[in-house]
């Protein structure tokens, strides 16, 4: 059985003391760990201070987005080996967002992978169609390019250790919903692709829900079969919203 995981995704927001308030809060929810995993990205100015806060609690902490490159002439970005300094456990790479207003491809996307697993991080890769895909019937096709620009030519077991999110980018901030058997229905798509080429790493495979996760919302999505948790966004900014998603998340896993 899959453990469960929730990461928030915070974004481009917080400020030093809201970071330590929040995380604090988090670390210090009364859950029943061992049925849940959880993990914090804050933006990178905030890490260190994330880090310092939960300290030695279950909470585990990681980056929003990482260059391709270990070093060099790259101004404004972060590489691996800084995030795994930090005690980085994650880092999300190809967000809708990155891939929307900075354009990244899916082999920038799939090189940011890539350079993660090279440095002991562990990839959150985000896939997931926008409202223009999915009306023109295109959804699975441009998930299915987006999952196998990572897995390549299907000789190496790159899922192992690894975290996929789909996130429907037509169901964040439109006003339409994504209900939890279409979501079932894309992950278990994803997975699919996955357990083709390897069955055990595809069955183990964590797959997260992006799409607007919410307390509310979130037990319905974690009862389905191929639904692992959730990557959070706005939520994951409000502490009793973020525990209530985690408290959901336990009670799937018992």
């Amino acid at each position: 059985m899959r453990q469960p995981l929730v990461v928030g995704n915070w974004k481009m927001n917080g400020r030093v003391g809201e970071a330590e308030e929040l995380a604090e809060a988090i670390a210090e929810a009364e859950l029943d760990w061992d049925h849940v995993g959880a993990g914090i990205c804050p933006p990178f100015p905030l890490i260190d201070r994330v880090a310092g806060t939960v300290g030695d609690s279950p909470v585990a902490w990681g980056a929003q987005n990482m260059h391709a490159e270990d070093g060099g002439a790259f101004t404004g970005e972060v590489h691996g080996p800084l995030l795994r300094d930090l005690g980085c456990t994650y880092v999300i790479v190809g967000h809708s967002e990155r891939r929307e207003h900075f354009g990244e491809t899916n082999q920038q996307v799939a090189a940011k992978f890539f350079a993660a697993k090279r440095n002991g991080l562990v990839p959150i890769v985000c896939v997931g169609e926008t409202e223009a895909e999915r009306d023109a019937g295109r959804a699975e096709a441009v998930v299915r390019d987006q999952v196998q620009a990572v897995l390549g030519d299907g000789k190496e077991d790159v899922f192992r250790d690894a975290v996929i999110a789909y996130e429907p980018v037509w169901a964040i901030g439109t006003g339409r919903t994504a209900t939890p058997e279409q979501a079932q229905e894309m992950h278990a798509l994803i997975r699919d692709l996955v357990k083709a080429g390897y069955p055990v790493t595809g069955q183990s495979l964590k797959i997260l829900y992006g799409g607007s996760m919410k307390a509310a919302s979130a037990p319905e999505l974690m009862a389905q079969d191929d639904i692992d948790g959730g990557l959070i966004g706005g939520a994951s900014l409000k502490a009793d919203e973020f525990i209530g998603i985690l408290r959901a998340a336990v009670a799937s896993d018992l």
